[in-house]
């Protein structure tokens, strides 16, 4: 790579530090950008200084948001009688295209990993808490992933609302053990979301 001018060595470098991204990817989307049009190439550092000065977490429920709330917390039609509490954004969304959950959310921002040093304080449980004794749920949904980390989320959580008068409730199968619902298809996610189960 070093016959490469500095200025295109920096972006494959940037470019290969994000997650997914090795050297050989990086060094593909940096000749693309240089072989695209200025304007393209003008967009695309455009859109990526606007998300990052106007994406946001949302105050109520930490889903991505460009206003205080995300589009399901503003929204007066869908069902706040439920909380659906989710590890990232991207399983809210995954959650959303299913069509199967009419509720809001609760995104944790990971999940409890002690061997990464992850804990409860690490993640959005103590806001969760204090929504519960809030906003007065009837249910909440513990739709963390399958995995090891997501079912000892999940104890957790579920143990943190044992005191308050709600049903605490967990997907149901059809999200395969150790899967991320972020690649689960939606009629899989829609059928785990309808037979949820108590915890």
């Amino acid at each position: 790579m070093n016959h490469y001018p500095a200025s295109l060595k920096h972006l494959i470098d940037n470019l290969s530090r994000l997650p997914g991204i090795g050297r050989k990817s990086a060094e593909r989307l940096a000749l693309h950008i240089l072989k695209s049009s200025p304007r393209e190439a003008e967009l695309l550092s455009l859109s990526i200084a606007e998300v990052k000065q106007r994406v946001r977490l949302c105050r109520r429920c930490f889903a991505l948001s460009e206003e205080e709330l995300c589009p399901v917390c503003g929204n007066a039609a869908r069902d706040h009688s439920r909380i659906c509490v989710v590890e990232r954004p991207a399983d809210m969304a995954a959650l959303e295209k299913s069509g199967g959950y009419s509720g809001t959310y609760h995104i944790l921002q990971g999940t409890l990993s002690p061997m990464d040093g992850i804990g409860p304080d690490d993640l959005r449980i103590a806001e969760l808490v204090r929504r519960v004794e809030t906003e007065r749920p009837q249910e909440v949904v513990l739709a963390t992933g399958t995995n090891v980390e997501g079912e000892a989320t999940a104890a957790y959580v579920a143990d943190c609302l044992r005191s308050y008068p709600i049903r605490v409730t967990r997907i149901a199968s059809g999200v395969p053990m150790g899967g991320d619902l972020k690649y689960v298809d939606q009629v899989t996610l829609k059928r785990a979301m309808e037979t949820r189960h108590e915890t």
